[in-house]
């Protein structure tokens, strides 16, 4: 029942899930403004100078789970 409430009202999410929405947001926007060639490393700290406090392993988790990866 839990999980069926959380799925009709977002609120009802863990705190991670809706932040990690918002993350999702602004990594995809860094990721194409830099021709998709930022890894998750740069796009962390793009993140640091934009203001957003957040971990380079959130942002590699949050990057994995999107499927982004940087120009090898």
């Amino acid at each position: 029942y839990a999980h069926k409430a959380a799925q009709a009202d977002p609120a009802k999410r863990s705190a991670r899930s809706r932040r990690d929405e918002d993350l999702k947001e602004c990594i995809l926007r860094i990721w194409n403004d830099n021709f998709q060639a930022y890894g998750a490393r740069k796009v962390w700290r793009q993140l640091l100078r934009e203001g957003e406090t957040v971990a380079r392993c959130t942002v590699e988790r949050l990057m994995r789970s999107m499927g982004l990866q940087g120009v090898i």
